[in-house]
């Protein structure tokens, strides 16, 4: 008998099936709340994640060979960890990589040489991990594990059975109790730029933050960080000092253009230049490590590559390495969408570093589209999620002058399933999160800032800002669609009525539209899933670019 099949012999195997299991565990916001609860011991999920590796059939041991760069930070981890995939992949490896969140299908967390995995790779996967957990949870107190600790085995799963040659892993939350910290020797760590998230978990000062991420760090495995401001740089040398871990600053990106030319990336915004450079010395330091095992002559990676103490080496990029970074692509992250004459700009900007990138972004590249097509209309789809600073993040958005601001919450459509109670509670406080967020905005400009014509940006007036009760009732507003689905009965409070959804004359008559979709990645995601799913039913074309 195999094991994992008693338990789930009943069950339809299906590939929907292995997503509604999926959905069924504990979601993250959830786990979030309940990690809140156990400030006293932090590193429960990280304990638990051990029992649970050992029940899906997996060593520490074996972890080992998936030869894993593990990749931290606040801003920028997911698109340094995406270079260095692509990079490595160009090199001609095989490559595995495991991310988070995904914007639109969850195979898009596990990535087999650059795809996501199949729905038969998944679905395969997916039931013999889980079978395995779940015939064992009676012995174990019936525990089982959340959704990201399973999407976490799972990946490992995967990534041993395909026989990738590497692994990129990109840390959930944090480092040193995050779920993926259970990696007992990867080759080379990185931290991109640190910042404010998630703070009620790692600390409210940047020093108690730097020390979360830190707790990747592993004794003789080289770490490279961007170059971060000088405290919470202490505070990871320390740690590397302590740990006995190797730890050096990446050079700027310039040190290489002075001896290959411009380099040009993939991923558009200056903001990436730090991730790029990270990624060239991640990709740098794993191919000397390979090289020294296949030489066999046991050097370590520290004395094959570095001299201790001193910054990282600015080598000579390869050409692989060059066409790796000019080729990387990121949904969902300074990405453009083209459908007829409306651009999406879509960013997941939730922390103000990594917002005022985005905005530098955002008006660099409309500012272009002004030049070459005439001045067109600006309008900002918003919102936030968790412990987001709402009101920080629109402030550094008020100079972007959008004509119209809109508001909604990360919910893809409203149907009838909205209206159950429990799920109509929650709809309600998302409501009012976006109604927060709409009088936060009409604040910050009714306070007497204006554009160059000198009237307010954005009025108190309800054709100015509004607020949907989904994403697609939002995107078919900007599209210009009247026949708009309403919303269920009773999903609105008194304290929160459905707005007009009449279509302003402006905005019919414009030549070109602009669209910043920001604040979560989720809801970058749910604007992504209504445009494929729209483009792949009427068959309109949308031009995709994620570079400049």
């Amino acid at each position: 008998m195999v094991l994992g099949q008693t338990a789930v012999a009943n069950r339809t195997k299906t590939f929907q099936a292995a997503v509604c299991v999926l959905n069924s565990l504990q979601n993250n916001a959830a786990v979030l709340e309940r990690l809140r609860g156990h400030q006293e011991n932090p590193g429960f999920q990280l304990q638990a994640m051990h029992g649970f590796l050992h029940r899906t059939g997996i060593t520490v041991a074996e972890l080992d060979k998936l030869n894993i760069i593990h990749v931290t930070g606040t801003k920028g981890k997911g698109s340094t960890c995406a270079f260095t995939e692509r990079i490595l992949r160009t090199h001609g490896f095989r490559t595995g990589f495991y991310s988070s969140p995904h914007l639109v299908h969850v195979r898009e967390r596990i990535r087999i040489s650059g795809s996501p995995i199949s729905k038969q790779l998944f679905t395969k996967y997916f039931w013999e991990a889980y079978g395995r957990l779940e015939d064992t949870k009676d012995a174990h107190g019936g525990t089982m594990p959340f959704f990201f600790q399973f999407l976490t085995l799972l990946a490992f799963h995967v990534f041993l059975q395909e026989r990738v040659d590497l692994a990129v892993i990109e840390v959930g939350i944090g480092g040193q109790y995050d779920c993926t910290n259970i990696i007992r020797k990867p080759w080379v760590c990185g931290i991109s730029s640190l910042g404010f998230d998630h703070c009620s978990l790692l600390g409210d000062t940047m020093e108690e933050i730097a020390w979360q991420k830190a707790g990747i760090f592993k004794p003789g495995v080289p770490a490279l960080t961007i170059r971060q401001q000088a405290s919470p740089l202490r505070v990871l040398q320390h740690r590397a000092e302590a740990i006995r871990c190797p730890l050096w600053v990446c050079p700027e990106l310039d040190q290489y253009e002075a001896m290959v030319g411009p380099v040009i990336l993939g991923l558009a915004g200056k903001h990436q230049r730090s991730n790029a450079s990270l990624a060239l010395q991640l990709s740098h330091s794993w191919l000397q490590r390979y090289k020294v095992e296949e030489r066999g002559d046991g050097l370590s990676l520290a004395q094959a590559a570095y001299t201790p103490g001193c910054p990282a080496v600015t080598f000579q990029p390869s050409a692989a390495m060059l066409k790796g970074l000019q080729e990387t692509e990121w949904l969902g992250r300074n990405q453009i969408l083209r459908c007829g004459s409306v651009a999406y700009y879509l960013d997941g900007a939730h922390t103000t570093a990594s917002m005022q990138a985005c905005v530098c972004w955002f008006r660099q590249e409309t500012l272009q589209r002004d030049q070459t097509q005439g001045p067109g209309v600006k309008i900002l789809l918003f919102n936030t999620t968790g412990e987001r600073d709402s009101a920080a993040l629109l402030t550094l958005l008020v100079p972007c002058q959008f004509d119209y601001a809109l508001f909604c919450p990360n919910i893809t459509e409203t149907t009838s399933s909205t209206v159950n109670h429990s799920v109509s509670v929650c709809v309600q406080h998302m409501l009012a999160r976006c109604r927060d967020n709409q009088s936060s905005w009409q604040g910050l400009n009714a306070t007497g800032t204006t554009n160059q014509h000198h009237r307010p940006l954005v009025t108190s007036s309800s054709s100015h800002s509004q607020v949907f009760p989904c994403i697609l009732s939002a995107l078919q507003w900007i599209s210009g669609r009247e026949a708009l689905e309403p919303a269920p009965a009773g999903l609105f409070s008194s304290s929160v009525p459905p707005q007009s959804t009449g279509l302003p004359v402006r905005l019919r008559e414009a030549g070109h539209v602009s669209v910043l979709v920001t604040g979560s990645l989720y809801l970058v995601g749910g604007v992504l899933k209504h445009l494929e799913s729209e483009i792949s039913t009427t068959g309109d074309h949308c031009d995709q670019s994620l570079g400049s």
